[in-house]
């Protein structure tokens, strides 16, 4: 009986090769891949439809479940873009604290993209310590917004509350003896600030301990060289951004060339790639965690000099203080309406965009007077590279489809928003 070669394979949705809810039909020659068709539309979060229902300080949420590893940097633009139609400047102070967030997120995406993608591969250990660090920032998040995920932190104007003044501290229990809560709240007795100085000061040898198990391993590098090769001409017609123009070698980044809220004040570099392959995208996100830790250091140390407010005083968009509220039946009325029904921004378009974890992550924003938007658009950065999947896989092998896919680092809830 003839061999079959020719067949088409259904390849997804799963978890976590597939990121959840990616169905890709794959055309076969054998083992090679002919075509990759990937199949969106498993997710339906209608995010931008539903945010232009709802006044513009109730969509802040949203942002969150978009790209759902890379939370307080979705929120950054989109009330980037509403301060542009307002006219507003936040406080220098809540400007620092969202670049440090941005930056501790940037991490945060990192990790979990290391853990995953070395997971698909192969490399189980590397998924486990980056999990160890990513609970110490998780918790950042918990002791600033209360949640751990969908954080909610950004306004327009600044930034809910500033920085506490104690972290979270562990307890003892019939699981854990007091030996090891001890040990667990070495670095928690301080400020907040002092826990994430802490952080920075002993992240570099855990990434490299990432590099130590994965860098020169013979076993990721045949995973990984020469896989899924996109030149530099090819990733911008392509319309990449992040990780995947950086790793073909085009040192753009937003933070550089279009510097928004203190980025121009922050000393770091740009890494970039020579191959742009699987293997050049990885040195260059491990290289950016790095280049993040640094930045948070630098907000740390001028947050510790620099206290201030972190919240416009324009009373049109920030909420009275609780202690006003407690006197004042006007303050009270005004926090119930702003919450309630929002503010009016004035008629206009603007588009407010940030250098992501993925890459550039825009919010495109109709304005016609009302307190909600008559349009809002989400440029995700994870769209153009889910579209040249077909490209970076044809020619390949089955297995390097998981590997581009990790290299892609795709979270379906910005594409099929």
């Amino acid at each position: 009986m003839a061999e079959i070669r020719n067949f088409t394979l259904n390849f997804g949705p799963q978890h976590p090769a597939a990121h959840g809810v990616l169905r890709l039909v794959l055309e076969m020659d054998g083992e090679v891949i002919q075509k990759a068709d990937p199949h969106v539309g498993l997710l339906h979060r209608g995010t931008e439809k539903l945010a232009e229902s709802k006044p513009f300080n109730q969509s802040i949420g949203y942002m969150d479940r978009l790209d759902y590893v890379s939370m307080m940097c979705n929120e950054h633009a989109y009330v980037m873009a509403i301060e542009k139609l307002l006219g507003i400047t936040p406080p220098l102070r809540a400007q620092y604290i969202r670049v440090m967030f941005d930056e501790i997120t940037r991490i945060l995406n990192h990790l979990m993209w290391l853990g995953a993608h070395g997971l698909d591969i192969g490399a189980m250990t590397v998924f486990l310590y980056a999990f160890r660090e990513r609970e110490d920032l998780m918790d950042c998040y918990e002791a600033v917004s209360g949640t751990r995920m969908h954080a909610t932190y950004y306004r327009p104007g600044g930034v809910y509350r500033d920085l506490p003044d104690s972290m979270p501290r562990y307890q003892a229990s019939k699981w854990r003896t007091q030996k090891d809560v001890d040990r667990l709240n070495e670095n928690r007795s301080g400020t907040m600030l002092d826990f994430i100085q802490d952080f920075t000061e002993r992240f570099p040898a855990c990434v490299d301990e990432y590099e130590t198990l994965l860098t020169d391993n013979r076993i990721w590098k045949q995973r990984t060289v020469n896989i899924g090769v996109v030149t530099p001409e090819r990733a911008l017609q392509l319309g990449f951004s992040g990780p995947m123009i950086r790793g073909s070698g085009i040192a753009w980044d937003l933070r550089k060339k279009q510097p928004y809220d203190v980025y121009d004040r922050m000393d770091f570099d740009i890494p970039v790639g020579v191959n742009g392959d699987c293997y050049d995208r990885y040195l260059v996100r491990v290289e950016e965690m790095r280049q993040s830790n640094r930045i948070v250091r630098q907000c740390v140390d001028w947050l510790k000099q620099n206290p201030g407010p972190v919240m416009t005083s324009d009373h049109k968009i920030s909420a009275p203080k609780r202690e006003e509220m407690k006197d004042d039946m006007e303050s009270l009325i005004h926090h119930f309406k702003l919450f309630t029904e929002g503010y009016c921004v004035p008629e206009g378009e603007a588009y407010a965009a940030v250098e992501a974890p993925k890459g550039e992550f825009g919010i495109y924003l109709v304005s016609d007077g009302a307190n909600k938007p008559y349009r809002l658009k989400c440029r995700a950065p994870g769209f153009p590279h889910l579209a040249s999947l077909e490209e970076m896989t044809k020619g390949h092998l089955l297995a390097d489809v998981v590997a581009v896919i990790g290299t892609q680092d795709i979270v379906f809830g910005e594409i099929d928003r």
